[in-house]
């Protein structure tokens, strides 16, 4: 019972960073969305996503977990983009128009980013470190099950 206690404390948590990302990082609006996969861990659904804008391409894979504590993928997302916020190579907040979810994103390859946000100018740096997402936040928790 503790483990799902601890658990919830920590999607309360994610909804404080959310926050502070959107007080951050203007919205912008994304017109595709689309999903890679889905799996399922202690800390919630963990969707790789994409999001990219029409004419533009490379847009980075994101694990995004549900800022609440729902455990499905919002469909609407895929039908017709998502309101953004963030910086991709930090992590980011997705608004999926329609069905009242808000996902926080990171790399999904955090390491794999690495070299870009040791690169970033100062001020791209400040922003993530004002914004709370200047370190990996979405972490598997390690829980030991047995005796």
């Amino acid at each position: 019972m503790l483990i799902f206690l601890v658990l919830r404390l920590r999607h309360g948590s994610r909804l404080g960073v959310c926050k502070k990302v959107l007080h951050t990082y203007p919205l912008e609006y994304r017109t595709r969305v689309s999903k890679k996969g889905s799996e399922w861990k202690y800390l919630g659904d963990v969707h790789t996503v994409r999001l990219s804008v029409c004419g533009q391409h490379g847009a980075p894979s994101l694990r995004a977990v549900n800022a609440s504590t729902i455990r499905r993928w919002p469909k609407q997302a895929e039908e017709g983009g998502a309101w953004f916020a963030g910086d991709p190579a930090f992590g980011s907040v997705m608004i999926v128009p329609g069905s009242n979810d808000m996902l926080f994103a990171q790399p999904s390859g955090w390491e794999m980013y690495e070299q870009e946000r040791a690169q970033a100018d100062p001020q791209r740096r400040a922003l993530a470190e004002q914004a709370g997402i200047s370190r990996l936040l979405e972490k598997e928790p390690k829980i030991l099950v047995g005796g």
